[in-house]
């Protein structure tokens, strides 16, 4: 068994169209543990509050299963603040999927979720994590690979046209991001057409 913990983004009230909740359902739906929280506040969000229920979900995972996080947008950026933190406990989590996140400039001109600027990139992760986004994320003109991946050295996938890999985008099921749960060698690829 795998403990799995997927968290949402902004404005995300967990639908179960989305592909996180698509995940979440066939991921226990095989037997795993899945922790997939709705955070407080999601369409105006304090940045304390978020890393909070951060610490004390992942304390729920499994201690003696592999622990996996997908992140999506916002909570990919949540992530980083919580490394650059040093929070307690992200050492204990085996790998991490960071999935659009958006930049800090997009951030800073939406007042609900501009305190969650990313921190100064001055940090190594603590365990294997990897990035994928959308190559035209409206929530990341700049480009994931260019403000997150080269920066952290991530490996990095750009998906052609998946835009900010959410309902907007068309992303309900989603098999890559299922295949990379159950096996971190399995590619990221766009949804089929």
């Amino acid at each position: 068994m795998t403990a799995y913990l997927i968290l949402h983004g902004w404005q995300n009230h967990r639908p179960k169209d989305h592909w996180q909740h698509w995940l979440a359902d066939r991921l226990a739906g095989i037997g795993h543990q899945v922790v997939y929280p709705q955070l407080p506040d999601p369409d105006d969000p304090e940045p304390e509050v978020w890393l909070e229920e951060l610490g004390r979900h992942l304390g729920e995972l499994d201690a003696g299963a592999e622990r996996v996080v997908v992140a999506h947008s916002l909570s990919a950026v949540l992530w980083l603040h919580a490394v650059a933190r040093g929070m307690p406990g992200l050492d204990a989590v085996d790998r991490v999927l960071l999935v659009a996140p958006p930049s800090g400039a997009v951030l800073a001109r939406h007042p609900e979720v501009a305190r969650f600027a990313p921190p100064p990139l001055e940090f190594t992760l603590p365990g294997p994590t990897r990035l994928v986004a959308g190559d035209d994320d409206p929530y990341c003109e700049e480009g994931a690979d260019t403000v997150y991946g080269a920066p952290l050295a991530l490996p990095t996938d750009i998906l052609p046209g998946a835009a900010h890999l959410d309902l907007d985008a068309g992303y309900g099921p989603w098999p890559a991001v299922l295949g990379w749960c159950l096996d971190p060698t399995t590619p990221l690829m766009a949804r089929p057409e």
